[in-house]
């Protein structure tokens, strides 16, 4: 197959965990040239070491998505380093699930999400749509979510953020038709990513699991424990219920390696055997 990632320069925001990290990994090993962003120096910093202690061409700076001096200093780094920008992945995003009888306990994380997960996304899409529009050629990866997909309980403002991903996502690729390519890439449940950190009511889950709640929890908590049946979590199992991380990091690397003029444009992957209604 003809490597169509090899010699992009890919900017990844939440590039210092979960899909972010795994992303770039990828896009290094298929010879991509990257520019790591995270708010956490710290971990970004380990990251950008790695990939560089095997060959990588990548650069790393620090950045808050929310802020959009940050982002266009960002979009201007891979310019200056790499002379253009091939590919944006706006992967930065927090979940804080809770229902509207724990305002109290979520405003704050509800205004973060908000700032993270849609001024994230359209502070990402601003900074690159001049440099991709002089080229004549570029390509906006957004993360969104099954929680975008329809209004649920305890999912409000996230499910709210998610969708206006979408919008965003859609609006751009038909503005930019034939310069900019558009993917929307929506995982489901991924425990892996430590995204579920973020809850602030555990039950909120209740409105993405639906009458599949108890099952869910009692599976999780047989992975926890180590005694999970193998076939919820294998990936050869019409059972499997889990996914790992890897395999959304791959989609965000199939969707880049493709033809100019060929584009993406929706992925959802599940396990075959998951527990979400939406």
């Amino acid at each position: 197959m003809t490597n169509h990632v090899q010699d992009k320069t890919i900017i990844v925001t939440g590039a210092a965990s979960g899909f972010g990290r795994l992303v770039c990994q990828k896009a290094v090993a298929a010879g991509a040239k990257v520019v790591c962003a995270d708010i956490n120096e710290s971990q970004l910093n380990t990251v950008v070491n790695e990939l560089t202690d095997v060959g990588g061409q990548v650069v790393g700076q620090t950045t808050d998505v929310s802020d959009l001096s940050q982002m266009r200093a960002l979009a201007a780094k891979a310019v200056e380093h790499f002379g253009r920008i091939d590919v944006m992945v706006n992967n930065a995003g927090i979940m804080p699930l809770a229902f509207y009888a724990d305002h109290a306990d979520a405003s704050d994380k509800w205004s973060q999400c908000i700032d993270i997960n849609i001024k994230g996304v359209l502070h990402g899409i601003m900074s690159v749509y001049d440099q991709m529009m002089t080229q004549e050629e570029g390509h906006v990866i957004n993360i969104s979510s099954i929680y975008g997909n329809f209004p649920v309980a305890g999912a409000g403002v996230y499910g709210a953020s998610k969708a206006a991903v979408n919008f965003l996502s859609e609006s751009l690729r038909v503005e930019a038709r034939g310069k900019i390519k558009v993917t929307t890439v929506k995982p489901t449940g991924v425990p892996a990513t430590g995204l579920s950190a973020g809850i602030v009511n555990p039950e909120a889950v209740i409105g993405i699991l639906g009458q599949n709640q108890a099952e869910f929890q009692s599976t999780m908590q047989s992975i926890a424990d180590g005694q999970v049946d193998p076939k919820v979590v294998s990936q050869d199992s019409m059972g499997c219920a889990v996914l790992e991380p890897d395999y959304i990091a791959d989609q965000v690397i199939y969707a880049i390696n493709q033809p100019k003029g060929v584009t993406v444009g929706d992925i959802t992957m599940r396990g075959s055997g998951d527990y979400f209604v939406l």
